[in-house]
């Protein structure tokens, strides 16, 4: 995508549902090009139009939420494979943070077992030359297109990672990570019991609202890896809890 497509797919996002004519006032262009990027991008499954609207296609879908802040989480997966070294073994959740820094682990390094629960992850970085991807088995979530349950369980408890890298749909005014489905909080629970460290990698956008399920206290992760527009109140209380911060700001190199 074009850069004015990446940023009408964020004024998607944030909208839910827009009209046709309001989006090619914010972008100012002309309706006949806002048709066609709309176009476009609706053959590439991203959006729908309806009625005059456009909106989002399905939210929870892995390859269209890359491209939601796509600046923000390459620089946050850009920043975080320095955790990572050669033969290193690590377990990613199926954010789209985790899946951007599957590619510059794959890019990057040598001989790194990844070893995940989400299948459009272990597609997303093939052939994965010199690393090894490991996909859990269990249950499918079609829509996320991630493995939970009994036998994703059993899969996670053969393992032992130095670095489980997480993201989260949000965190509570106390500290809590959040998620927003029982099945997939389940799982990454269960990932965070088998890694050295937690690692939670998320664009700023997410500690503006709170999930449904609780994940983990802030006080049992290792660092946050996130954007300089994440709010200086949210910061302060990982630093409380004695959380690394990277916003990737100047003042923190």
């Amino acid at each position: 995508m074009n850069e004015r497509q990446l940023k009408i797919l964020q004024i998607i996002s944030d909208e839910q549902k827009i009209e046709v004519g309001r989006l090619a006032e914010m972008i100012d262009v002309s309706q006949v090009t806002i048709r066609k990027d709309l176009a476009a991008m609706e053959s590439h499954g991203l959006i729908k139009r309806q009625y005059g609207y456009a909106l989002l296609n399905a939210q929870y879908n892995t390859q269209n939420r890359l491209f939601v802040h796509y600046s923000e989480k390459l620089d946050i997966a850009r920043r975080a494979v320095e955790l990572v070294e050669d033969g290193d073994n690590v377990m990613l959740e199926s954010g789209s943070c985790c899946a951007l820094l599957a590619e510059e682990i794959v890019r990057q390094r040598k001989n790194v077992t990844i070893i995940t629960h989400s299948v459009f992850i272990a597609n997303h970085i093939r052939p994965a030359a010199n690393n090894q991807v490991i996909l859990l088995g269990g249950s499918m979530l079609m829509e996320h297109m991630v493995t939970v349950g009994p036998l994703t369980s059993e899969a996670i408890s053969r393992f032992y990672v130095n670095i489980f890298f997480t993201g989260t749909d949000g965190i509570t005014p106390h500290g809590d990570f959040t998620a927003d489905r029982l099945e997939t909080a389940n799982v990454m629970r269960e990932m965070k019991s088998r890694a050295r460290k937690t690692v939670v990698l998320t664009d700023s956008s997410k500690f503006s609202r709170q999930g449904m399920v609780s994940l983990f206290p802030v006080k049992d992760v290792y660092a946050v890896y996130t954007d300089s527009k994440c709010p200086q109140s949210v910061i302060d209380m990982f630093n409380e809890n004695g959380v690394l911060v990277n916003t990737g700001s100047k003042e923190e190199e």
